[in-house]
């Protein structure tokens, strides 16, 4: 029992480090208005589960194309 609930907990964690890395890696490839760049930083940085979840609603679509 102990090591399912391990193992989702691991997975969870992995889960989570890919996800934060691979939108860390969005942001710097890509150009934003103003100050917005440095603003998803900041917040993926204060609030990495959070940040990770707004920058994929919201953060995606203030991109410029």
């Amino acid at each position: 029992f102990y090591m399912k609930k391990t193992f989702i907990l691991l997975g969870f964690i992995v889960f989570t480090f890919i996800l934060y890395i691979y939108i860390l890696i969005d942001i710097l490839k890509h150009e934003f208005t103003g100050y917005n760049k440095i603003i998803w930083i900041l917040v993926l940085i204060f609030f990495p589960i959070l940040g990770a979840i707004l920058y994929l609603v919201f953060g995606r679509s203030q991109r410029i194309k």
